[in-house]
């Protein structure tokens, strides 16, 4: 097995870590900051619910670094530690209306006509609008698939689906944002 100097280092602070030291998992925090950051930022409505989202993402590592096994990256079972953190307030807010609001960061406009913009801006609007009535689960599987760009057997590991059901899930959330926008927009 190929060892990389990432998967050394992760080793090095996660054994510190199981012994106790608090600086290795300020260090182990820093290095995954930006990426659990970057990815709850997907599913958070506003910064303060992204901090909230974050800051669980990270108890849940210290409390369960005890029982990551080594047998993947580091990084990989921190990132399913993530998406099932994401999913869990998905589910905690499925009752409540319009609740996303996708950070604009996410829509970059590479064309400067304002006609341009403003078509973005209403396609971004109808997508907000089409995603926050999804259910939590397709959601999460349209996100992750198709704005994250994981695969269906990096979903299928992060959500302990299986891949056949990663694909139809991913199917019928197609199907149901396309009968909302559709019955708002008409065809």
């Amino acid at each position: 097995m190929d060892c990389t100097a990432s998967d050394i280092s992760d080793a090095g602070l996660i054994s510190d870590i199981r012994a106790g030291s608090d600086a290795a998992f300020a260090q182990l925090v820093g290095k995954y900051k930006r990426r659990v950051f970057g990815l709850a930022a997907r599913f958070a409505r506003d910064n303060d619910e992204l901090d909230d989202i974050c800051q669980n993402v990270f108890i849940k590592v210290y409390e369960h670094l005890p029982s990551f096994r080594h047998d993947a990256p580091f990084e990989h079972w921190l990132t399913r530690v993530t998406v099932r953190t994401c999913h869990d307030a998905l589910r905690s807010r499925r009752h409540e209306k319009n609740n996303l609001r996708l950070d604009d960061r996410a829509f970059e406009i590479c064309d400067n006509t304002e006609k341009a913009r403003l078509e973005a801006r209403q396609a971004r609007d109808v997508l907000k609008s089409a995603l926050s009535r999804l259910k939590p689960d397709e959601r999460l599987v349209i996100t992750l698939l198709e704005l994250e760009e994981f695969t269906v057997r990096e979903i299928a590991a992060m959500t302990d689906w299986s891949e056949a059901n990663v694909k139809v899930r991913a199917h019928r959330a197609r199907q149901a944002l396309k009968r909302i926008v559709e019955a708002d927009y008409g065809k």
